[in-house]
Protein backbone atom coordinates (compact mmCIF):
# COMPACT_ATOMS: atom_id res chain seq x y z
CA UNK A 1 0.00 0.00 0.00
CA UNK A 2 3.13 2.46 1.04
CA UNK A 3 4.30 1.53 -2.41
CA UNK A 4 1.08 2.62 -4.26
CA UNK A 5 0.99 6.12 -2.36
CA UNK A 6 4.32 6.93 -3.59
CA UNK A 7 3.70 6.21 -6.86
CA UNK A 8 0.25 7.82 -7.17
CA UNK A 9 2.84 10.63 -5.35
CA UNK A 10 4.76 10.85 -8.41
CA UNK A 11 2.19 10.53 -10.94
CA UNK A 12 0.27 13.12 -9.37
CA UNK A 13 3.99 15.57 -8.95
CA UNK A 14 4.90 14.62 -12.73
CA UNK A 15 0.79 15.90 -13.89
CA UNK A 16 1.52 18.96 -12.05
CA UNK A 17 5.19 19.72 -13.33
CA UNK A 18 3.93 18.78 -16.93
CA UNK A 19 0.73 21.77 -16.55
CA UNK A 20 2.63 23.81 -15.53
CA UNK A 21 5.50 23.53 -18.39
CA UNK A 22 2.32 23.72 -20.82
CA UNK A 23 0.93 26.78 -18.83
CA UNK A 24 4.06 28.45 -19.21
CA UNK A 25 4.50 27.63 -23.19
CA UNK A 26 4.46 31.14 -25.35
CA UNK A 27 4.63 31.18 -28.96
CA UNK A 28 8.03 31.83 -30.85
CA UNK A 29 6.40 33.41 -33.64
CA UNK A 30 4.58 35.49 -31.19
CA UNK A 31 7.55 36.68 -29.43
CA UNK A 32 9.55 37.34 -32.07
CA UNK A 33 6.88 39.85 -33.16
CA UNK A 34 6.90 41.58 -29.63
CA UNK A 35 8.83 44.61 -29.85
CA UNK A 36 9.08 44.05 -25.80
CA UNK A 37 11.51 40.66 -26.58
CA UNK A 38 14.55 41.08 -25.33
CA UNK A 39 17.14 40.91 -27.89
CA UNK A 40 19.69 38.08 -26.65
CA UNK A 41 15.87 35.93 -26.01
CA UNK A 42 14.85 36.78 -29.83
CA UNK A 43 18.70 35.71 -31.23
CA UNK A 44 18.19 32.52 -29.32
CA UNK A 45 14.94 31.58 -30.07
CA UNK A 46 15.70 32.46 -33.81
CA UNK A 47 18.69 30.38 -33.64
CA UNK A 48 16.24 27.19 -32.34
CA UNK A 49 13.68 27.65 -35.18
CA UNK A 50 16.80 27.43 -38.11
CA UNK A 51 17.93 24.26 -36.13
CA UNK A 52 14.39 23.06 -36.18
CA UNK A 53 14.09 23.74 -39.25
CA UNK A 54 17.04 21.45 -40.74
CA UNK A 55 16.31 18.50 -38.15
CA UNK A 56 12.80 18.71 -40.43
CA UNK A 57 14.47 18.78 -43.97
CA UNK A 58 18.00 17.61 -43.49
CA UNK A 59 17.70 15.10 -40.34
CA UNK A 60 14.10 13.32 -41.65
CA UNK A 61 13.08 14.52 -37.94
CA UNK A 62 9.31 15.26 -37.01
CA UNK A 63 7.93 17.79 -38.33
CA UNK A 64 5.47 18.14 -34.70
CA UNK A 65 4.58 21.48 -32.99
CA UNK A 66 7.52 21.13 -30.31
CA UNK A 67 10.04 23.59 -30.44
CA UNK A 68 7.82 26.05 -32.20
CA UNK A 69 7.27 27.49 -28.25
CA UNK A 70 8.85 28.85 -25.51
CA UNK A 71 8.74 28.78 -21.73
CA UNK A 72 11.31 30.03 -19.06
CA UNK A 73 10.19 27.80 -15.87
CA UNK A 74 12.56 29.91 -13.62
CA UNK A 75 14.88 27.03 -12.65
CA UNK A 76 18.38 25.53 -13.76
CA UNK A 77 16.94 22.46 -14.41
CA UNK A 78 13.61 21.15 -16.50
CA UNK A 79 13.87 17.82 -14.56
CA UNK A 80 16.08 16.21 -12.04
CA UNK A 81 16.71 12.32 -12.91
CA UNK A 82 16.72 9.66 -9.85
CA UNK A 83 19.12 6.43 -10.84
CA UNK A 84 19.97 3.62 -8.28
CA UNK A 85 21.58 0.32 -8.67
CA UNK A 86 22.34 -1.98 -6.40
CA UNK A 87 25.39 -1.70 -3.69
CA UNK A 88 26.91 -4.50 -6.23
CA UNK A 89 26.29 -4.40 -9.70
CA UNK A 90 25.84 -1.96 -12.57
CA UNK A 91 22.24 -2.68 -13.44
CA UNK A 92 20.16 0.18 -12.96
CA UNK A 93 16.92 -0.19 -10.87
CA UNK A 94 13.88 0.61 -13.72
CA UNK A 95 10.93 2.25 -13.37
CA UNK A 96 7.61 1.61 -15.57
CA UNK A 97 5.05 3.59 -17.11
CA UNK A 98 2.10 3.59 -19.07
CA UNK A 99 3.08 5.03 -22.62
CA UNK A 100 7.45 4.85 -22.34
CA UNK A 101 7.70 1.19 -20.70
CA UNK A 102 10.37 1.07 -18.29
CA UNK A 103 12.93 3.68 -18.02
CA UNK A 104 16.39 3.58 -16.04
CA UNK A 105 15.74 6.66 -14.17
CA UNK A 106 12.41 8.55 -12.49
CA UNK A 107 12.58 12.45 -13.37
CA UNK A 108 11.25 14.61 -10.80
CA UNK A 109 10.01 18.56 -11.35
CA UNK A 110 11.50 19.88 -8.09
CA UNK A 111 15.18 18.89 -6.65
CA UNK A 112 13.99 18.26 -3.63
CA UNK A 113 11.67 15.86 -3.97
CA UNK A 114 14.33 14.06 -6.19
CA UNK A 115 17.12 14.22 -3.22
CA UNK A 116 14.36 12.30 -1.12
CA UNK A 117 13.86 9.47 -3.39
CA UNK A 118 17.30 9.21 -3.77
CA UNK A 119 17.57 9.21 -0.10
CA UNK A 120 14.95 6.66 0.55
CA UNK A 121 16.76 4.44 -2.08
CA UNK A 122 20.27 4.84 -0.64
CA UNK A 123 18.27 3.95 3.33
CA UNK A 124 17.36 0.64 0.87
CA UNK A 125 21.51 -0.29 0.15
CA UNK A 126 20.67 0.97 -3.47
CA UNK A 127 23.61 3.30 -5.14
CA UNK A 128 21.60 6.36 -5.82
CA UNK A 129 22.36 9.60 -7.70
CA UNK A 130 20.22 12.75 -8.92
CA UNK A 131 21.07 13.72 -12.44
CA UNK A 132 19.79 17.10 -13.64
CA UNK A 133 18.53 17.44 -17.21
CA UNK A 134 18.28 20.84 -19.16
CA UNK A 135 15.21 19.27 -21.37
CA UNK A 136 12.90 16.12 -22.30
CA UNK A 137 10.53 14.34 -24.26
CA UNK A 138 7.34 13.67 -24.12
CA UNK A 139 7.76 11.56 -27.21
CA UNK A 140 5.27 13.75 -29.21
CA UNK A 141 2.40 13.30 -26.58
CA UNK A 142 3.04 17.77 -26.23
CA UNK A 143 4.58 20.08 -28.37
CA UNK A 144 7.66 20.29 -26.46
CA UNK A 145 9.18 24.04 -26.15
CA UNK A 146 12.03 25.46 -26.31
CA UNK A 147 13.02 25.92 -22.23
CA UNK A 148 15.13 28.56 -20.60
CA UNK A 149 17.34 26.06 -19.29
CA UNK A 150 18.35 24.74 -23.12
CA UNK A 151 19.32 29.05 -23.72
CA UNK A 152 22.26 28.57 -20.97
CA UNK A 153 25.39 27.09 -23.56
CA UNK A 154 26.30 27.72 -26.90
CA UNK A 155 24.46 27.41 -30.37
CA UNK A 156 26.05 23.63 -30.54
CA UNK A 157 24.75 23.11 -27.27
CA UNK A 158 21.07 24.26 -28.00
CA UNK A 159 20.99 22.49 -32.01
CA UNK A 160 22.10 19.16 -29.90
CA UNK A 161 19.07 19.11 -27.64
CA UNK A 162 16.82 19.78 -30.36
CA UNK A 163 18.22 16.67 -32.13
CA UNK A 164 18.34 14.55 -29.60
CA UNK A 165 15.11 15.06 -28.14
CA UNK A 166 13.09 15.35 -31.67
CA UNK A 167 14.98 11.69 -32.50
CA UNK A 168 13.04 10.55 -29.33
CA UNK A 169 10.14 11.94 -30.86
CA UNK A 170 11.12 9.58 -34.02
CA UNK A 171 11.77 6.53 -31.97
CA UNK A 172 11.03 5.29 -28.93
CA UNK A 173 11.51 1.63 -27.79
CA UNK A 174 9.05 0.49 -24.77
CA UNK A 175 11.70 -0.56 -22.00
CA UNK A 176 14.69 -0.07 -23.50
CA UNK A 177 16.90 3.20 -22.46
CA UNK A 178 19.99 2.04 -23.55
CA UNK A 179 18.99 1.67 -27.31
CA UNK A 180 16.37 4.75 -27.23
CA UNK A 181 19.62 7.26 -26.00
CA UNK A 182 22.30 5.42 -27.74
CA UNK A 183 20.10 6.55 -30.83
CA UNK A 184 19.19 9.55 -30.17
CA UNK A 185 22.71 10.77 -29.16
CA UNK A 186 24.24 9.42 -32.29
CA UNK A 187 21.52 11.88 -34.21
CA UNK A 188 22.25 14.61 -32.04
CA UNK A 189 25.99 14.17 -32.85
CA UNK A 190 26.07 13.68 -36.51
CA UNK A 191 22.69 16.74 -36.48
CA UNK A 192 25.52 19.12 -35.03
CA UNK A 193 28.16 18.06 -37.44
CA UNK A 194 25.92 18.41 -40.70
CA UNK A 195 24.23 21.42 -39.38
CA UNK A 196 27.40 23.45 -38.57
CA UNK A 197 29.20 22.30 -42.33
CA UNK A 198 25.53 23.57 -43.64
CA UNK A 199 26.48 26.79 -42.41
CA UNK A 200 29.73 27.20 -42.94
CA UNK A 201 31.54 27.47 -39.92
CA UNK A 202 34.18 25.32 -40.37
CA UNK A 203 36.19 26.76 -36.95
CA UNK A 204 33.38 26.53 -35.23
CA UNK A 205 32.93 22.95 -36.49
CA UNK A 206 36.89 21.87 -35.83
CA UNK A 207 36.83 23.06 -32.67
CA UNK A 208 33.99 20.70 -31.85
CA UNK A 209 35.15 18.36 -33.34
CA UNK A 210 38.63 18.54 -30.79
CA UNK A 211 36.06 18.66 -27.77
CA UNK A 212 34.16 15.62 -29.43
CA UNK A 213 37.27 13.90 -29.36
CA UNK A 214 38.15 15.00 -25.73
CA UNK A 215 34.69 14.27 -24.77
CA UNK A 216 34.91 10.80 -26.01
CA UNK A 217 38.50 10.06 -24.00
CA UNK A 218 36.78 11.55 -20.75
CA UNK A 219 33.66 8.96 -21.31
CA UNK A 220 36.07 6.00 -22.37
CA UNK A 221 37.94 7.09 -18.76
CA UNK A 222 34.12 6.34 -16.98
CA UNK A 223 33.33 3.38 -19.18
CA UNK A 224 36.75 1.56 -18.11
CA UNK A 225 35.74 2.17 -14.33
CA UNK A 226 32.86 0.86 -15.24
CA UNK A 227 34.07 -2.14 -16.81
CA UNK A 228 36.25 -2.46 -13.74
CA UNK A 229 33.59 -2.71 -11.18
CA UNK A 230 31.71 -5.35 -13.35
CA UNK A 231 34.22 -7.46 -12.88
CA UNK A 232 34.53 -7.06 -9.78
CA UNK A 233 31.22 -7.63 -9.18
CA UNK A 234 31.05 -11.09 -10.97
CA UNK A 235 32.92 -12.66 -8.43
CA UNK A 236 31.58 -14.22 -4.86
CA UNK A 237 33.82 -11.85 -1.89
CA UNK A 238 33.13 -11.74 1.73
CA UNK A 239 30.81 -8.15 1.42
CA UNK A 240 33.71 -6.14 3.64
CA UNK A 241 36.31 -6.98 0.84
CA UNK A 242 34.23 -6.06 -2.08
CA UNK A 243 33.41 -3.11 -0.81
CA UNK A 244 37.13 -2.12 0.01
CA UNK A 245 37.42 -3.17 -3.91
CA UNK A 246 34.81 -1.22 -4.82
CA UNK A 247 35.94 2.28 -2.88
CA UNK A 248 39.48 1.04 -4.11
CA UNK A 249 37.98 1.90 -7.60
CA UNK A 250 36.53 4.90 -7.34
CA UNK A 251 39.72 6.16 -5.41
CA UNK A 252 41.45 5.50 -8.77
CA UNK A 253 38.33 7.03 -10.95
CA UNK A 254 39.08 10.52 -9.16
CA UNK A 255 42.47 10.15 -9.71
CA UNK A 256 42.18 9.55 -13.46
CA UNK A 257 39.55 12.52 -13.70
CA UNK A 258 42.07 14.58 -11.83
CA UNK A 259 45.18 13.78 -14.54
CA UNK A 260 42.78 14.18 -17.28
CA UNK A 261 41.64 17.42 -16.19
CA UNK A 262 45.47 18.78 -15.94
CA UNK A 263 46.65 16.55 -19.24
CA UNK A 264 43.97 18.20 -21.34
CA UNK A 265 44.03 22.10 -19.21
CA UNK A 266 40.18 21.94 -18.50
CA UNK A 267 38.34 22.62 -15.61
CA UNK A 268 35.05 20.93 -17.58
CA UNK A 269 35.06 17.48 -15.60
CA UNK A 270 35.91 19.13 -11.79
CA UNK A 271 32.17 18.36 -11.41
CA UNK A 272 32.49 14.63 -11.00
CA UNK A 273 35.71 15.53 -8.43
CA UNK A 274 33.22 17.33 -6.48
CA UNK A 275 30.62 13.88 -6.46
CA UNK A 276 30.31 10.93 -3.76
CA UNK A 277 30.91 8.81 -6.79
CA UNK A 278 28.43 5.79 -7.13
CA UNK A 279 27.83 3.23 -9.44
CA UNK A 280 24.43 4.93 -10.13
CA UNK A 281 26.54 7.81 -11.83
CA UNK A 282 28.57 5.54 -14.08
CA UNK A 283 25.50 3.77 -14.61
CA UNK A 284 24.15 6.51 -15.70
CA UNK A 285 27.11 7.74 -18.26
CA UNK A 286 26.70 3.66 -19.36
CA UNK A 287 22.71 4.64 -20.54
CA UNK A 288 23.52 7.42 -22.71
CA UNK A 289 27.01 6.80 -24.35
CA UNK A 290 27.79 2.88 -24.16
CA UNK A 291 26.21 1.93 -27.40
CA UNK A 292 26.99 5.31 -29.81
CA UNK A 293 29.97 3.50 -31.57
CA UNK A 294 27.27 0.77 -32.39
CA UNK A 295 25.08 3.32 -34.58
CA UNK A 296 27.87 5.61 -35.47
CA UNK A 297 29.30 2.23 -37.34
CA UNK A 298 25.58 1.42 -38.65
CA UNK A 299 25.47 5.20 -40.44
CA UNK A 300 29.19 5.07 -41.97
CA UNK A 301 29.41 0.84 -43.09
CA UNK A 302 25.61 0.48 -43.77
CA UNK A 303 24.21 3.55 -44.68
CA UNK A 304 26.91 5.26 -46.10
CA UNK A 305 26.07 8.55 -44.23
CA UNK A 306 22.64 8.48 -45.16
CA UNK A 307 20.17 9.44 -42.06
CA UNK A 308 17.25 8.14 -43.70
CA UNK A 309 18.32 4.53 -44.10
CA UNK A 310 19.47 4.94 -40.49
CA UNK A 311 16.27 5.72 -39.36
CA UNK A 312 14.53 2.80 -41.19
CA UNK A 313 16.98 0.45 -40.03
CA UNK A 314 16.64 1.69 -36.27
CA UNK A 315 13.24 1.46 -36.41
CA UNK A 316 13.76 -2.33 -37.94
CA UNK A 317 15.66 -2.84 -34.53
CA UNK A 318 12.89 -2.00 -32.69
CA UNK A 319 11.15 -5.15 -33.60
CA UNK A 320 14.20 -7.18 -32.65
CA UNK A 321 14.75 -8.71 -29.09
CA UNK A 322 16.15 -6.78 -26.35
CA UNK A 323 18.70 -9.05 -26.15
CA UNK A 324 19.44 -8.78 -29.83
CA UNK A 325 19.27 -5.10 -29.43
CA UNK A 326 21.96 -5.24 -26.69
CA UNK A 327 23.79 -7.79 -28.43
CA UNK A 328 24.14 -4.53 -31.69
CA UNK A 329 25.00 -1.81 -28.82
CA UNK A 330 27.90 -4.01 -27.41
CA UNK A 331 28.60 -4.27 -31.28
CA UNK A 332 28.45 -8.17 -31.30
CA UNK A 333 25.69 -8.60 -33.53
Amino acid sequence: MLGGCATVGWYGQAAVGQLEMLCKRESVDRLLADPDTPEALRDRLVRALEVREFAITEMALPDSPSYTYYADLERDAAVWNVVATPRFSMQPKTWCYPFAGCLAYRGYFRELAAGRQADRLAGRGYDSAVIPAVAYSTLGWFADPVLNTMLEYDDTWLAGLIFHELAHEKLFVRDDTAFNEAYARLIEREGVRRWLRSRGEIDRLAQWEVNQVRHQAFIELLLQSRAELIELYGHERPEPEMASAKQATFDRLRERIATFGRQHDTDRYRGWLERDLNNAHLASVATYEAGVKAFAELLESHCRGDIGCLHARAAEMAEWSAARRARFLDRED
